[in-house]
């Protein structure tokens, strides 16, 4: 949309006409780094043995053979990768079957003065 060499507008007026800044017009994306490739060409390789590993054991693992790597940088290559860990959620709201369900004393009742209801966990 932008023509650097258009006649009668210079490019911060095109830019300006578009509502973008000049320097997202000149900007050009840089890829990863070599070493992310590889590191990324591993965790890949890795991920594919153990897909239950997140970005802390990822990062442990890939420090074995000496890879100076932050769980940062392992967080934000498996989030470019796509890489989501598989295991199991925890199944806290899932009551037992077997476990009886008291009622509840409390309905209909109006407090009306301190002490009246004590409750405990």
């Amino acid at each position: 949309m932008v023509k650097p060499k258009h006649p009668a507008l210079s490019i911060e007026r095109q830019c300006a006409l578009v509502s973008i800044s000049r320097s997202a017009f000149y900007y050009e994306p840089t890829g990863e780094s070599p070493f992310n490739l590889a590191l990324m060409r591993e965790m890949d390789e890795v991920f594919m043995e153990c897909p239950f590993y997140g970005t802390r054991q990822m990062t442990r693992h890939l420090r074995r053979p000496s890879h100076p790597v932050g769980r940062k940088r392992v967080a934000r290559l498996m989030d470019v990768m796509g890489l989501e860990p598989i295991y199991q959620k925890p199944k806290t709201s899932i009551p037992n079957p077997q476990h009886e369900v008291y009622k509840y004393l409390l309905k209909g009742l109006e407090i009306t003065r301190p002490n009246h209801v004590w409750c405990t966990d």
